[in-house]
């Protein structure tokens, strides 16, 4: 059997019915194996990075893997952001890349180059990745593809990388006479199961009945742990309100009471006193980095108790000291919390008091950027307006600058679907790809609200959408500048806009060209542009005109308490919502 058909056929064995590539000469054995298979399919992006980002969605969509491959040299070199995405956020994703032929590369030889795009991409893509390897022997193949695959899919997921040189590829081998990785020591060593504590799980379910404030903390954790429908079942139990950093926005229906928003730097203002004000909080598979905690994160829940939980255990105790942390899988640990609230006939603790004051607060402090004159388009109601009208999309995937925000803050998802963000990396042009691996992966409509910079990075996989004829419709918040950094600008640097504004050619001409069908919308009148977009079948395109000077309101500003957004509140005002004591403004460096 040919090598690199032995790879396909490991890679369809995991349920993965696409491959997302840029061809060269380095893959052309890899991908002329596709194409005698009915079963599985190439996606021809038009760049590597597109291909990584597109395969990193098709993995969080499925769950299980996602599958991306490039040439050697520029191509694998091209793979980095995406991989590093992948890193960053726990995703489960296997990037294979061709080689030079193993006569060809120099191992240890101290020249820089022998073959033509010959680059040491293992040595490179090492620090984001859980595993990178060279396969050098075509024996080496099962035993390197299944370690592989095992640790991208397990313990905390994250990204893979395989380098085949050429001649391995084209190399025949013997399938029934390859060693596997499950029959090795090393598997055996990987694979032995954590055990949870039974008495944490009983101390965990007293706390939670003393507390007078319970708060739940979802973070990316669950949805990477497929922990959505136990965490639903948790809270149906208890009855405690839950907050959700940026990762974990999409792990329970916005309609659900229970919701109570984003927290973090670009929070919703009513969701970070909450959780400012609660005296007990359940952190469940959240990193805690500093765009949740601020930059004071001694700060940070001050007046709670903290329960973390997280599969790895590097996290736990590292930014914010918990008074118990659990080392554990979300999945299991929710499994279990479920059992014993059954077992124990929990009785739920009366917190009525709690939640009115969440609901007086979310009445409160309603999340705008500015408050509109006339019909100006402000983007938090805008939105609204947009998540009211999408109930069709499977999934909405957010590029990165001030709309990713807006969208964050603003935007109602409905039961089911699915809100991808690039959380740790925060990759501009992320979005376009993302959408195009999420189609795929679940077949149904996709929507992608961008900004005008984050737009142009991938602008070219417009070909891709159109040549796939996908289900794809682009929301363009076009405030004609890179508006985060121009807002950091604004703050910090006395309005000095270097770099930030720059004119924009014009999106509605550049979609045009790729034949896919464009609206603008320039005031809140103008819905019919926006209803005509999102009945448009197929492919579809809407620039929504902003002012220059938009910004994302509230925000954090460095060394305040998450409770202490900008625009601030009247100091008064602020001290009687809270519940504890208020951060001293002498302890607040200037």
């Amino acid at each position: 059997m040919k090598l690199s058909d032995y790879v396909i056929d490991c890679i369809k064995q995991q349920g993965v019915s696409h491959v997302f590539e840029f061809i060269g000469g380095a893959i052309v054995h890899l991908l002329d194996s596709v194409s005698f298979r009915d079963d599985i399919d190439c996606i021809s992006v038009r760049h590597e990075q597109a291909g990584a980002f597109a395969a990193e969605a098709y993995a969080r969509m499925n769950g299980k893997l996602g599958v991306a491959m490039a040439t050697s040299g520029p191509g694998a070199l091209n793979l980095l952001t995406g991989i590093g995405s992948c890193y960053f956020d726990s995703v489960p994703c296997l990037f294979i890349t061709g080689q030079v032929n193993t006569y060809e590369y120099k191992f240890e030889r101290p020249v820089r180059q022998i073959g033509f795009q010959e680059t040491d991409i293992v040595s490179v893509a090492k620090p984001l990745t859980k595993y990178a390897a060279m396969v050098t022997e075509p024996d080496q193949i099962r035993y390197e593809l299944e370690k592989a695959i095992y640790l991208a899919q397990n313990g905390r997921p994250g990204p893979v990388l395989l380098d085949i040189p050429m001649n391995l590829q084209r190399a025949q081998i013997e399938p029934e006479t390859l060693v596997s990785f499950f029959d090795s020591e090393e598997y055996k060593e990987l694979s032995k199961d954590s055990e949870l504590n039974e008495p944490v799980i009983s101390k965990i379910i007293s706390m939670l009945g003393e507390a007078k404030r319970p708060l739940i903390l979802a973070g990316g954790g669950v949805r990477v742990s497929n922990s959505t429908e136990q965490l639903s079942k948790f809270i149906g139990k208890t009855g405690i309100p839950m907050v959700s950093s940026l990762m974990g926005l999409d792990v329970i229906s916005h309609d659900n009471p229970l919701y109570s928003g984003l927290i973090g730097s670009y929070g919703n203002r009513y969701s970070n006193l909450i959780l400012a004000n609660c005296d007990l909080l359940l952190i469940l598979g959240s990193r805690l980095d500093s765009r949740q905690t601020g930059t004071r994160p001694d700060t940070f829940g001050r007046g709670a108790q903290k329960i973390h939980v997280d599969i790895d255990y590097n996290e736990l105790n590292s930014k914010v000291e918990a008074t118990l942390a659990v080392k554990a899988n979300l999945s299991e640990f929710l499994e279990k919390m479920n059992y014993e609230l059954e077992r124990s006939e929990f009785n739920r603790p009366d917190i009525n008091e709690w939640l009115e004051l969440i609901e007086r607060l979310k009445a409160l402090y309603p999340t705008y950027s500015f408050k509109p004159e006339g019909n100006e388009i402000e983007p938090n109601r805008f939105m609204e307006l947009l998540s009211s009208k999408s109930e069709q999309f499977g999934a909405i995937c957010l590029d990165v600058g001030q709309h990713q925000m807006w969208a964050s803050q603003s935007f109602k998802l409905s039961k089911n679907q699915r809100l991808l963000n690039s959380g740790g990396m925060g990759a501009m042009g992320f979005a376009l790809p993302a959408a195009i691996g999420t189609s795929l992966s679940n077949g149904d409509e996709t929507l992608v609200i961008a900004g005008d910079g984050g737009f142009q990075l991938n602008i070219q996989e417009l070909d891709t959408i159109v040549r796939l004829n996908l289900p794809i419709k682009i929301v363009v918040m076009n405030n004609s500048s890179l508006g985060m950094v121009r807002q950091f600008q604004d703050l910090y640097f006395e309005g000095r806009q270097q770099s930030t504004v720059n004119p924009n050619p014009s999106f509605i001409d550049i979609v045009k060209a790729y034949a896919v069908p464009a609206f603008q919308m320039n005031t809140m009148d103008e819905v019919h542009q926006l209803e005509q977009f999102l009945n448009t079948v197929g492919p579809a395109f809407i620039e929504v005109k902003l002012e220059k000077k938009t910004e994302v309101h509230p925000k954090l500003v460095v060394n305040r308490p998450i409770e202490d957004m900008y625009p601030y509140l009247d100091r008064e005002e602020l001290k009687k919502i809270m519940l504890i004591d208020l951060v001293d403004e002498m302890d607040i460096p200037t």
